[in-house]
């Protein structure tokens, strides 16, 4: 049996942490029924690229769930839900505080109805609080909490973040974690609780180093220029004379010792401890001297935590991640296409849904609603 199995989900959230969520546990074997607008579905099935008639974006994120397409809103709808949630064990939902009240799908109604019911409710600032109905952004949400302040470019100014941070690490893993704690808890209690997963208070974690340097050393981070932001010279990265670029890491005295050599750090640069900014100089200037080919045959067999920094597309054809089979499963489009499936963090002992599937198409399993 997977991990999930017999597991039923409701779905009512958008775009990506909701989706993502219960993409994670579809994978664990929970079936996930997807709640969507009928005609035209939830609005990341627009978004482009196409892959097959939908959004790749939707279509990576659902991969192996089932879809409901219903007008919340119109008369006798939540009747016809409400015997699903009656029977399901989790629901998921993304909307600002109150809607699902108001459309009669709140955790009050609903947990009276299915006691054992766990209830997941994601949002940008959580269900109180001053900000509670203010609208936002991962953008706006590393922003109000401190995190992109802490990222710089060359010119001090704060630098857009390549990973959505806040929907990924502060919503939808938090809302996994908790939802298989409910379940856990519930084995003992017999009872389903409401999850309240604040994107904005998740942010907070990745921030710890920075908390303790502000709160216990009395010296908050400044814009990279803290030991893990680029305020070292030990973690920094270098452009090379072709204008590629290497990530250097070697933090630790071990790996510093092995990285100067490989560059040949003189001497009097090798002590970054009086002034970092002189060595990351001296650095620069020893990697800018270089090719990104030269460097990489340096620094091969070399243990000192510094690479090339590789495209997404080179990544994917990287001989360790193929190994892995991390691109091994696949997503199909219904249409005769195939993509890689999106690597979650599921393992491969406790993944269950079938190697090669493809995403709902909307409102495919609206019979269940006449069960």
């Amino acid at each position: 049996m997977a991990p999930l199995d017999g597991i039923t989900v409701i779905d009512f959230s958008t775009l990506l942490p909701g989706p993502l969520a219960t993409l994670i546990l579809a994978e664990a074997g929970a079936t996930v029924l997807k709640i969507e607008r009928p005609g035209t579905g939830e609005d990341m099935r627009a978004y482009p690229p196409a892959f097959g008639q939908d959004s790749v974006n939707f279509a990576l994120l659902n991969r192996g769930k089932r879809s409901i397409a219903i007008d919340l809103k119109a008369p006798g709808a939540v009747d016809r839900l409400l015997p699903l949630i009656d029977r399901a064990d989790v629901v998921v939902e993304q909307f600002r505080p109150g809607v699902m009240d108001r459309l009669g799908l709140g955790w009050e109604r609903l947990s009276q109805r299915n006691p054992r019911l766990v209830y997941c409710a994601i949002t940008g600032f959580g269900q109180s609080g001053p900000k509670a109905q203010v609208a936002g952004h991962d953008l706006n949400y590393m922003a109000e909490t401190g995190l992109l302040a802490l990222a710089a470019g060359p010119d001090g100014a704060p630098v857009v973040p390549p990973a959505l941070v806040a929907d990924i690490a502060g919503g939808t893993y938090p809302a996994v974690i908790n939802i298989l704690l409910a379940l856990a808890q519930r084995q003992h209690t017999g009872t389903g609780q409401r999850l309240d997963i604040a994107m904005t208070d998740n942010l907070f974690t990745f921030m710890y180093w920075a908390m303790g340097d502000g709160i216990a050393g009395g010296a908050w981070p400044r814009p990279a220029g803290a030991r893990v932001t680029g305020g070292s010279a030990r973690y920094r990265i270098y452009r090379t004379r072709d204008g590629a670029y290497m990530a250097a890491a070697p933090l630790e005295d071990r790996f510093w010792k092995i990285f100067c050599e490989v560059v040949d750090l003189p001497a009097a640069a090798r002590d970054d401890s009086a002034d970092p900014e002189a060595t990351a100089r001296v650095v620069a200037e020893r990697i800018a001297s270089r090719t990104a080919a030269e460097w990489q045959a340096a620094f091969t067999g070399r243990d000192c935590c510094t690479v090339l920094v590789n495209s997404l597309k080179d990544a994917m054809a990287d001989p360790h991640f193929v190994a892995r089979g991390l691109f091994d499963r696949g997503l199909l489009d219904g249409l005769g296409n195939r993509m890689p499936a999106l690597k979650t963090p599921v393992v491969p002992g406790m993944t269950a849904t079938p190697a090669e599937a493809g995403y709902p198409a909307l409102g495919e399993a609206n019979g269940l609603l006449d069960r």
